[in-house]
């Protein structure tokens, strides 16, 4: 398992748009959403052991946030031809089987990754009403290889200060996880 950190795309960048379909074939996009505070942008697939360890507390917050205003959306974008465990049949296993609430969407040819500088996975993009970044990083301090548990602190709190209207921190942690996986040429020029 080789860990790699996030990007930290610039506090302040206008969320790309995206138009993805989940594991169905229905497509969502950014400006599905009317009338919400906030937008979650989660880049995640099933098999990284950094998301298995966090896929309960992903569960738990789509649960609490989406019902207070905040859109949010997952995104595998990894190559699931060369990794069958993040093929859309099983993104749909993975929904079903941990709760998600959200869409959980296929990137098929990894340009929404590329557009969000999105590196690892998972990856967290929050940005305000306006679609401005305001938070990206990691959810919390655990990880697969230590002992503290998972609540999902640092993304809360950005999340609990967005609604609030209060100004998020900008000393943010990246995030850490597995490295996208990308499809041959299509390496993004940050990656390796």
């Amino acid at each position: 398992m080789v860990a790699v950190n996030s990007e930290m795309l610039p506090l302040g960048t206008v969320a790309p748009g995206f138009a993805l379909p989940d594991a169905d074939g229905t497509v969502h996009s950014l400006s599905d959403a009317a009338g919400i505070h906030g937008y979650l942008v989660m880049f995640i697939c099933n098999h990284c052991p950094f998301v298995k360890h966090v896929r309960r507390e992903l569960a738990r917050i789509g649960r609490e946030y989406m019902p207070r205003g905040i859109a949010i959306y997952a995104i595998n974008s990894n190559d699931a031809e060369s990794y069958p465990g993040d093929s859309p049949a099983r993104m749909k296993e993975e929904s079903r089987d941990w709760g998600y609430e959200f869409p959980y969407l296929v990137d098929a040819d990894q340009s929404v990754a590329q557009a969000y500088q999105a590196a690892c996975t998972p990856d967290f993009f929050l940005f305000d009403r306006e679609r401005r970044l305001v938070y990206r990083g990691r959810l919390d301090d655990s990880r697969p290889s230590n002992e503290l548990p998972v609540t999902g602190r640092d993304l809360r709190a950005a999340l609990e200060a967005l609604l609030a209207g209060k100004e998020i921190p900008a000393d943010q942690k990246p995030s850490i996880g597995c490295n996208i996986k990308w499809k041959a040429g299509n390496e993004p020029p940050w990656f390796g």
